[in-house]
């Protein structure tokens, strides 16, 4: 049973700043400059990306939250144990994703890349301030 009082708010603000950070600066080196033709081509325009990515944030760090808290995980190994499950369970959706032509091997790539590392930092950071 999960215990709502004893989510650590301040965890979950942090984390979601660093998954916006993190992010900005991932996306901007993996996808700089104009050698992704593609990225133009179905890229939304407008401030709603960033809108819907800043919530996409702190929605991904109360939920590795409840995931830690869900599992006892407290300290940076088991946290980022759990953090690394998840990761690696979205990798198998793009890679599904992926096989059923769905998105190209660069983009698949590129979010493998986002996802495992950052919800590795995420379940890291919750573990250790559990």
């Amino acid at each position: 049973m999960i215990d709502w009082n004893e989510l650590n708010v301040l965890a979950i603000i942090i984390g979601g700043l660093l998954y916006m950070v993190y992010g900005g600066v991932y996306y901007s080196i993996r996808l700089g400059g104009d050698k992704h033709p593609e990225k133009k081509h179905n890229e939304i325009e407008g401030p709603m990306k960033y809108i819907f990515s800043g919530i996409v944030a702190f929605i991904s760090s109360f939920i590795i939250a409840i995931f830690v808290q869900a599992t006892g995980a407290e300290g940076f190994g088991p946290g980022i144990l759990v953090g690394f499950m998840v990761g690696l369970i979205i990798t198998l959706v793009y890679i599904k994703n992926r096989l059923f032509g769905l998105m190209t091997n660069q983009s698949l790539m590129v979010a493998i890349g986002d996802h495992l590392v950052i919800f590795t930092l995420l379940g890291a950071l919750h573990g250790f301030m559990f």
